[in-house]
């Protein structure tokens, strides 16, 4: 094989990345949605400096030039920052574009210099109530070390000149968003409704809150910080595990810096004093910014304006299969139930665990939670199963990394209300989503299981697609209780036939299907892979990937995100086809397909082709056996191969261009998909 056969996971990332400012700069895009897309670029930055960045510049630290992966991190850092402030340049102006055509609509993004005598008496009232309570300025001296400033906020930078005293005051001001919120509706002016930022209410209060201080002149200038994330915690699951998991977050707020972003227009000599107080060097990704950071907050931009502004409503879609007058049980005897989220809505799971908390018949509720919602209904069920009487266990992941701390509120909660909580497994992080409930009918014992592909979870179920398969299949059903069972007892591992399960045999499945494939195509029969997932990095399975499209295999390709392999990967063989698609949803599902010969086999999963996922992660991918829910999700994956308006093509060199098909007309995957389903409700 030619060398040039994997990418630099970290530079796919950026690319997919690159491929939201698409979005955000469509002009067929609703103004506030492509906010919206700028914050999810921020919010998707940010983890990365905090994760990806933070790992190579560890490798960096240890002096060797090479990673296990081969590649050169001091190089990929400095890709990294190329990228990245190319990257920033284009952030800027589709903002800039935005805020000029929020205006053509009468919507106004205002600063503090912007503001008539009424809203400025508006403001006034508004800060005094809301924001000074929570301002606590923060002096630097020389002589003093600046206290370790937080991860997951922005800083007001503010100096005080004096001509009198020739001595200039210099302080730190958080910026309290997450009280307070990062923007403040003004009162509307007829037509035109007026927004302003947290940031320039400080602002334009900044003189009165340094009222004891002597200064002619008072500037401001916004930065922000961001730390390294990973934490460093023993594989050993103990009685402890809690108390490590606190420690660890209270080590993520000392730990080192990894990326710096400030105002451009900060003077150097105040740079400079901050930089050293925060011991930046030079080799730091030190990025110069505008006047507002913490993008992320634009995901919260407040709903205002028509249909210039916002995506059309689409109800959520009560499943066909689901009505008031028989319970899930009773429906999931009949048939098994595939629930496409955000287009079905949540609820209906939630009803389903609402239903088994009251059921008298049902004894036992087990279900695995990774990240769950801030107030989470989910979780109000299982306690409510606990008041009930029922046996109700939840294994928690604490290492869902950026949710520990609300996952160890959760767990403590849980434990008060009597619900067996079980700390993940030793060495293995739990990213499986599987609930499993019994109940005893006539002194029998029957079983109902759920299986996803993504976090139960309400709030990003409106967001991310996801499904989750309802189902009483005995086989599978039981499949599912064994994985319960290695919870309780991890030395026993069971020979698993229906269900794929890692790290015991999903990566082994995987690679028997593939070579499957290879053997009925080299066969002349026919032979296709098509996989939908976030993330292809695993090496071992790019290579079979490569090995079967070389023997002639359809492969394609469905990634969101992540994709290490390169798609013209051998002069004498054609690229593997392969698209990354990003629009009003983000696509979330994992979804295998195998022509196995005819005898298609389809799996849907919460693994994607990662090594973490398939060797260091307990994962389930579950077969779909109902014909008509496989002819769903293949349909499902039709569409997604026939969009023109939302898909990119991922070639070698990462340019994300807009896939086109024979088709002029055209054709949205999400929205088709939508009506497809809407119209078999």
């Amino acid at each position: 094989m030619p060398n040039k056969t994997y990418r630099t996971k970290e530079l796919s990332w950026l690319s997919f990345n690159e491929r939201l400012l698409q979005e955000a700069n469509k002009k067929t895009v609703p103004l506030i949605e492509r906010l919206k897309f700028l914050g999810i670029y921020s919010n998707n930055l940010d983890e990365f400096f905090r994760v990806r960045v933070a790992i190579l510049k560890r490798i960096e630290e240890l002096g060797t030039p090479y990673d296990f992966e081969g590649i050169n991190p001091h190089k990929v850092l400095k890709e990294i920052n190329q990228i990245v402030l190319k990257q920033s340049n284009t952030f800027s102006n589709v903002y800039d574009g935005i805020l000029a055509d929020l205006k053509k609509n009468n919507i106004y993004l205002i600063n503090e210099n912007q503001i008539n005598e009424n809203q400025q008496i508006f403001i006034r009232q508004y800060f005094q109530k809301y924001v000074q309570p929570r301002l606590m300025p923060l002096i630097l001296n020389k002589d003093r070390d600046l206290p370790d400033l937080k991860d997951d906020a922005i800083y007001m930078a503010v100096e005080l000149k004096c001509k009198k005293r020739e001595k200039n005051t210099y302080v730190l001001i958080e910026i309290p968003s997450n009280h307070v919120g990062r923007f403040i509706i003004l009162p509307d002016e007829g037509e035109n409704k007026y927004i302003m930022l947290l940031d320039d209410a400080i602002r334009f209060e900044l003189k009165d809150l340094f009222y004891m201080f002597e200064f002619d002149e008072i500037s401001s200038y916004v930065i922000k910080l961001t730390r390294d994330a990973e934490l460093d915690l023993d594989d050993e699951i103990s009685e402890n595990y809690v108390k490590q998991i606190a420690q660890g977050l209270e080590r993520r707020k000392e730990a080192p810096p990894v990326r710096f972003i400030y105002d451009k227009k900060i003077p150097q000599y105040f740079l400079d004093l901050i930089l050293k107080k925060l011991r930046f060097s030079k080799d730091d990704a030190i990025i110069k910014g505008g006047r507002y950071h913490n993008f992320k907050d634009f995901m919260n931009f407040p709903k205002i304006g028509g249909s210039e502004t916002l995506y059309e409503s689409q109800p959520p879609i009560r499943h066909k299969d689901i009505d008031n007058n028989r319970t899930y049980f009773e429906a999931l005897k009949k048939k098994d139930i595939l629930l496409h989220f955000p287009y079905h809505s949540f609820t209906q799971f939630i009803d389903f665990l609402r239903e088994a908390s009251i059921d008298p018949q049902v004894i036992e509720i087990k279900i695995t939670i990774y990240r769950v919602a801030k107030s989470s209904n989910v979780m109000n069920a299982l306690i409510n199963a606990a008041r009930n009487g029922k046996k109700v266990s939840a294994i928690l992941e604490l290492q869902a990394r950026f949710d520990e701390g609300a996952n160890i509120k959760w767990s403590n909660r849980l434990k008060d209300e009597g619900v067996k909580v079980i700390y993940g497994v030793p060495g293995l992080k739990v990213h499986s989503k599987l609930c499993l409930i019994t109940r005893k009918v006539k002194n029998k014992l029957e079983y109902y299981a759920a299986i996803g592909t993504g976090n139960f979870n309400e709030d990003s179920a409106k967001v991310f697609s996801d499904n989750i398969i309802l189902t009483s299949h005995s086989s599978i059903t039981k499949e599912v209780s064994w994985v319960f069972e290695f919870f309780d007892r991890n030395y026993k591992v069971p020979r698993y036939q229906y269900l794929m399960v890692s790290p015991f045999q999903l990566r082994a499945k995987i690679t028997n299907y593939i070579t499957n494939e290879i053997k009925n195509a080299r066969k002349g029969h026919p032979a296709y892979i098509h996989i939908k997932c976030n993330n292809v990095v695993d090496k071992i399975m790019i290579n079979r990937l490569y090995q079967a499209k070389q023997a002639g295999v359809d492969v394609k390709l469905n990634v969101r995100g992540m994709c290490s392999l390169v798609p013209d990967f051998d002069p004498k063989t054609p690229p593997i086809e392969s698209i990354g698609l990003i629009d009003r949803y983000l696509e979330h599902s994992r979804m295998f397909i195998f022509c196995n010969n005819g005898d298609e086999k389809i799996y849907i999963s919460s693994a994607d082709l990662m090594t973490r996922n398939l060797d260091r992660r307990i994962e389930v991918a579950c077969p779909i056996l109902d014909p008509n829910l496989k002819e769903e999700l293949k349909t499902l994956w039709n569409m997604q191969w026939r969009d023109n308006t939302a898909a990119r093509i991922l070639d070698n060199g990462l340019t994300n261009t807009h896939r086109t098909t024979e088709s002029l007309i055209p054709f949205r995957s999400q929205l088709e998909f939508y009506n497809y389903l809407n119209a078999k409700s």
